[in-house]
């Protein structure tokens, strides 16, 4: 943290180290009831349920660190803005936008600062960790709107790139198709063309051999006719 964590560490035996021996003594008697005053919290104990102490293993045994229940003066407050300033700028923080460690420096200042106003006023600083709570909460609430947004613009990317490739390879089935087919209608069309041809040319000579026919009818015709005249000029 920037600044908070006290020095007021203290050991205990790990899990599962036997208990020291029981008392051979007499029983001290039952302790007595506490009063009203007495069972409210201390500010030690609300900064540890505010902050909870850091725990560690160490040479067999179970170190505890709690933040420091010492008030801070003006020039603490003023030496935790330098160090927030002196920490942004080594470890390069972005000033704009979404930075991790901004975020997690501002996040220890803030806990700094609950520290403080606890020890001066315990309900201040519970009504502080509320606003944190909930800062946090509205934090994770967006980053996991981000999350499941981002997923889904990379599922409808997947998806449109899928839908592309498979729009693509159509295309490409209906270009060979429209190549098929063109080829289709060409090889149709020179076989009409070759069909008119050959049309054309039969009844050209259709044409030649009838016109021939009539002209050989017509000189037929006109030999007959000559003739039948010679025939009946002499008898008139």
């Amino acid at each position: 943290m920037l600044q908070g964590l006290g020095e007021n560490c203290r050991a205990r035996p790990l899990k599962g180290t036997p208990p020291p021996p029981a008392p051979t003594g007499p029983v001290p008697p039952p302790p007595r009831t506490a009063t009203a005053a007495e069972s409210a919290k201390q500010p030690q104990e609300i900064l540890n349920a505010i902050l909870p102490p850091r725990e560690w293993e160490e040479e067999n045994r179970l170190w505890v660190q709690e933040v420091s229940s010492v008030p801070s003066t003006r020039l603490d407050v003023v030496h935790l803005q330098e160090q927030l300033d002196l920490r942004l700028q080594q470890r390069q923080a972005r000033e704009t936008g979404i930075c991790p460690v901004r975020r997690e420096l501002y996040s220890q200042c803030f806990d700094e600062l609950i520290r403080e106003t606890t020890i001066n006023c315990a309900e201040r600083g519970l009504l502080l960790l509320r606003v944190r709570d909930e800062i946090q909460m509205t934090i994770a609430a967006y980053q996991t709107l981000y999350e499941s947004s981002v997923a889904f613009g990379m599922r409808k990317a997947l998806q449109a790139e899928q839908g592309k490739s498979d729009m693509e390879k159509r295309i490409a089935e209906l270009e060979e198709e429209k190549r098929e087919l063109e080829k289709q209608v060409s090889e149709e069309k020179a076989k009409c063309e070759a069909i008119e041809k050959r049309e054309t040319e039969r009844r050209q000579i259709e044409e030649k051999k009838h016109s021939e026919e009539v002209q050989f009818l017509k000189r037929t015709n006109q030999q007959l006719k000559a003739q039948l005249e010679s025939i009946i000029a002499p008898n008139k």
